[in-house]
């Protein structure tokens, strides 16, 4: 992790060793002594996405991500979003590796298959929708002599942003939270935790409608609750947004950080004291780069090793060994083998993000999206243009090497293929209007910014205030060295990946391509290394001509 620091008015960007489910362990320890020593109760939950996003995922599957949280010991997970991105098959897998309950209460796998090899609906550790109390089912935890009942909720909107198969849908959250409130109370338990993959915005819109629920533990949003500016990263609300007697907590990405809060409730399962905050859980040791061979030891360096050590929302802790030798000896030797395999070099960090913003827009993204048409073209398939969506794109790329593990387990984690389509040119401006509207939720309900287009081979301007289907103008392409304005009513080939190509987010109108495309074995990441390989002088020359954009 790279901070930003202001030490005796110098600027320090110093990296950090951080998170990790290592780090987690440590201080899950800390804490569960503190509540037996204080006789109170714990609880511990993981508000989803646990698949993909590294090289673990990639090689392993769910296997490792179910011994690390089995490791863990942790309460609960409620199902995520990236769970789901290659289908159910996995998910079923995972849910017979672990050893706590999976909670999904708005999926409803009352109709699955009964032919499928690993199925979900026969598995008891799966909490899910109970279609026939119309509510979802719920854990119930002892703690300090009262019942707490948990519950899940994940993405209405799930085949929109995943790959659930379609024999298994997803409900409405809102409906089904608020049975569920009832169906509890009725029971006679008044203490509720909804473990939530709805998002921060969902959750607290949630929590302003439906009564009853004490704490939401929420996820999905990546919105790490509290002020960690000084170390140069964000500031958001502060942890514990109280609404409607209820409070939601959310703890970042990437097991970065832990979220923990002490709760009192009253006799009717009000809450009447809350206090809790995010922790940043970092190494003892500022580095100078980030291959973090070498630590900052000047006095600068020393003072600022002080000051994140004191930060109200920094621990420092060291890796619970027994959690950290399952990865060191079972899994990481493999990922080693990735991480050593050096294919490109950087001069400069190419900065990546979602939306353009006043320094401009991603520079990684259409670098990826050109890897897509470079990776087709190769293997003899007609391309004339390619898109990407920006949430497929993970991280920037720092200066220094870049390795194979750098780009399958960090840039491009997603297992997701690449594939090939031909589309009319009136499709094509509408599949880029659709993807923009989603991303700004300009005239529609939205799944997030991840949505916005990056492309290779195309230019337009979207114009916001214009009707729904004419905000897409002067669409060109860039064919044998010339820029032609696109015919509404012409034919082009394109290339993006299998989940674009579904209509996912914003890109139904890819739906209309003329067959069924072709969905190639090729992942996005096998596309991205294939171009570096070949072509390793991309990243310097993308960072020097934005660097000469800049200047003029």
């Amino acid at each position: 992790l790279q901070l930003s620091l202001n030490i005796d008015q110098q600027t320090l960007t110093p990296f950090v060793s951080a998170g990790g489910f290592a780090r987690i362990a440590t201080r899950i320890h800390q804490l569960k002594a503190d509540a037996q020593r204080m006789k109170r109760g714990f609880i511990f939950v993981h508000a989803g996405d646990c698949f993909q996003g590294t090289l673990y995922f990639s090689l392993f599957k769910g296997q490792a991500n179910a011994e690390m949280l089995n490791a863990l010991g942790i309460d609960a997970m409620t199902l995520g979003n990236h769970e789901l991105d290659m289908g159910n098959e996995p998910v079923a897998q995972f849910a017979k590796r672990i050893q706590f309950p999976l909670l999904a209460g708005n999926w409803d796998l009352s109709k699955e298959r009964q032919d499928k090899q690993h199925r979900l609906s026969n598995n008891s550790q799966v909490y899910a929708f109970d279609s026939q109390r119309q509510c979802a089912r719920w854990m119930v935890k002892e703690v300090d002599g009262s019942q707490v009942a948990i519950f899940g909720l994940s993405l209405d909107k799930m085949e929109d942003i995943a790959n659930p198969d379609g024999d298994t849908p997803f409900v409405s959250s809102l409906t089904t939270a608020s049975k569920t409130v009832e169906a509890i109370h009725h029971s006679g338990i008044n203490k509720i935790i909804l473990v939530s993959h709805l998002g921060y915005e969902a959750d607290k819109e949630l929590a302003a409608k439906i009564d009853g629920i004490s704490v939401i533990v929420g996820g999905h949003s990546h919105i790490l609750q509290g002020d960690f500016s000084a170390l140069g990263l964000s500031q958001e609300e502060s942890y514990g947004q109280f609404i409607n007697g209820t409070y939601v907590v959310q703890a970042g990405l990437y097991a970065l950080a832990l979220g923990h809060c002490h709760i009192d409730f009253d006799k009717n399962g009000r809450v009447v004291n809350f206090t809790g905050r995010n922790e940043l859980l970092l190494g003892r040791r500022l580095f100078l780069d980030a291959s973090m061979n070498e630590a900052g030891c000047d006095t600068t360096h020393l003072d600022a090793c002080e000051f994140v050590n004191n930060h109200p929302h920094v621990v420092v802790c060291k890796k619970d060994p027994d959690v950290h030798g399952i990865l060191q000896n079972k899994y990481i030797p493999k990922v080693r083998e990735l991480q050593h395999q050096i294919i490109a070099h950087a001069s400069e960090k190419l900065r990546h993000v979602r939306i353009p913003d006043e320094e401009g827009p991603s520079q990684v993204a259409p670098l990826v999206a050109k890897a897509f048409a470079y990776a087709m073209e190769k293997r003899g398939y007609r391309v004339q243009f390619a898109i990407h969506n920006a949430g497929g794109v993970r991280t920037s790329i720092l200066p220094g090497e870049v390795s194979v593990a750098d780009i399958a387990g960090q840039l491009l984690p997603f297992a997701v293929p690449v594939g090939v389509y031909k589309i009319s040119g009136d499709a094509l401006a509408r599949t880029l209007e659709g993807a923009i509207n989603n991303a700004f939720n300009n005239g529609v309900e939205g799944t997030g910014s991840g949505s916005y287009p990056y492309t290779h081979n195309l230019s337009f301007e979207y114009q916001a205030n214009n009707p729904i289907g004419q905000r897409i103008q002067n669409l060109s392409i860039f064919i044998d060295g010339e820029w032609y304005s696109v015919n509404p009513n012409g034919e082009y080939y394109g290339t993006s990946s299998a989940y674009t190509m579904k209509g996912k987010e914003g890109y139904h109108a890819l739906t209309e391509m003329k067959g069924e495309g072709k969905v190639t074995n090729v992942s996005m990441a096998d596309a991205f290394i294939e171009l570096l390989t070949d072509k390793p002088y991309l990243l310097s020359q993308t960072a020097q001509t934005n660097v000469s954009n800049q200047s003029n």
